[in-house]
């Protein structure tokens, strides 16, 4: 049996301010075709919109609200909110309102950053 507390996992600042903590990961854990990661968007903090290769994405809102963009289409997003982003899409989120915004984001096949390309 494997278990991973995220509070053992350690936070970085990704380069759009962004806080990001890897849960579960090929580089942290057994698991091959996938991964799970918290990230945190301070009031203020967009991620930089980019798209992936391979990669099929959900954001699922944990605390607080945002916006989503999804190759150019715009909706508010809240706590309980699962957003399901396929490869090839271009995307970001955002969040201009007074609270922290925090995400689950699950990455099948497993995130790299090779994968991510910005906009």
């Amino acid at each position: 049996m494997e278990i991973i507390n995220k509070n053992k996992c350690p936070e970085f600042i990704a380069q759009d301010n962004a806080v990001v903590r890897e849960i579960v990961s090929p580089r942290n854990s057994s698991a091959k075709n996938q991964s799970l990661t918290e990230v945190k968007l301070p009031p203020g903090v967009s991620v930089l919109e980019h798209y992936h290769k391979t990669v099929e994405e959900i954001y699922y809102i944990i605390k607080g609200k945002g916006q989503m963009y999804i190759e150019g289409e715009i909706m508010d997003v809240k706590k309980g909110d699962a957003i399901i982003i396929l490869p090839g899409q271009r995307h970001k989120i955002s969040n201009q309102f007074s609270n922290d915004l925090v995400m689950l984001v699950t990455c099948s096949p497993a995130y790299t950053d090779e994968d991510q390309i910005l906009v």
